[in-house]
């Protein structure tokens, strides 16, 4: 169970994204779900294979690389909308 902490922090902070989505606040929403990513990236990278748990998928710097720069870009999309049905 000690190695499923990262999974959960990380799971947690997402979910914590789709509960503001849901609530109408996407912007929010979609920035910590890339906050979640990139916490997931930091994590693989910070944490030796034995304590990562399902938060390790492939090798370490393929994981860093895709977890912190899809929830970079995530964060970048979601920052540079303007307009639109969306705004806030």
């Amino acid at each position: 169970m000690k190695s499923q902490i990262p999974l959960l922090l990380v799971l947690a902070v997402a979910t914590f994204g789709l509960i503001r989505i849901v609530q109408y606040h996407w912007r929010e929403g979609t920035v910590l779900i890339g906050v979640a990513l990139v916490m997931a990236g930091v994590l693989r990278a910070l944490l030796p294979d034995g304590r990562i748990g399902l938060v390790a998928i492939r090798g370490r710097g393929m994981d860093v690389l895709l977890y912190g720069g899809l929830g970079l870009a995530v964060m970048a999309v979601s920052l540079t909308i303007t307009g639109g049905p969306l705004h806030q």
